[in-house]
C-alpha cells in the first residue's frame, strides 16, 4: 500500500526487500501496488495519513516496480478497483502488465471510499487494453498464457503484452 504515510525511500526499500524474498523463495507471481483510499478511513480522519497518492505517485510506483523487480517478479498488476479504468490504463503505460480480474463482493476498497466498482466484463478489459495499443491475453493464476487476442476472454484476468 502506498500513498498514506510513506516516502519514496520506503517504496524503494520495500521493493528491494520483495526482490530479495523472491530471489530466495520464487514464491511471488506478481506485485500489486495498492493505492491508499483515504475517504472513510480512521487513519485519515485522525490526521495520521494524507489523502492518498497523487496521480504522479500512482505512475511512479508502477514504473519503479517494473524497474526494481525486473528479472525477479515479472508481473506488475494494476488494481483498477482502487484506481479507475482511465488511471489503470495510465499505470499500464507506466509499467504494469496485468489487469486484475473481477472481485466478487469486494468491500475493503468500497468501504474506504473507492468508487471504481467490482466488475469489469472481459470484453471491457479487452477494449481498455486495446485502446492503449496492447494485446489482451487470457492467463491463469500462475501467469501461463492461455490465449492471445481472444474474442471472448474469461476471468481471472488479462495479461497485457507489449
Amino acid at each position: 500500500m502506498y500513498g498514506h504515510v510513506e516516502t519514496p525511500e520506503h517504496w524503494v526499500n520495500q521493493l528491494l526487500m520483495f526482490r530479495e524474498i523472491q530471489d530466495e523463495t520464487g514464491g511471488f507471481t506478481e506485485f500489486v501496488p495498492l493505492g491508499f483510499v483515504h475517504y472513510n478511513t480512521l487513519l485519515y480522519q485522525q490526521g495520521i495519513a494524507r489523502p492518498g497518492p497523487t496521480l504522479a505517485e500512482h505512475l511512479k510506483i508502477h514504473a519503479l516496480a517494473r524497474l526494481l523487480l525486473a528479472g525477479s517478479i515479472q508481473n506488475v498488476q494494476v488494481s483498477w478497483v482502487k484506481l479507475n479504468r482511465g488511471l489503470s490504463q495510465l499505470c499500464l503505460r507506466a509499467g504494469a502488465n496485468d489487469y486484475g480480474g473481477t472481485l466478487m463482493e469486494e468491500n475493503i476498497s468500497r468501504e474506504a471510499g473507492a468508487t471504481a466498482g467490482q466488475y469489469t466484463s472481459p470484453r471491457e478489459f479487452q477494449e481498455l487494453i486495446r485502446q492503449i495499443g496492447r494485446v489482451p491475453a487470457e492467463r491463469n493464476t500462475t501467469y501461463t498464457k492461455i490465449m492471445s487476442q481472444a474474442a471472448s476472454v474469461v476471468e481471472p484476468a488479462q495479461v497485457v503484452s507489449a
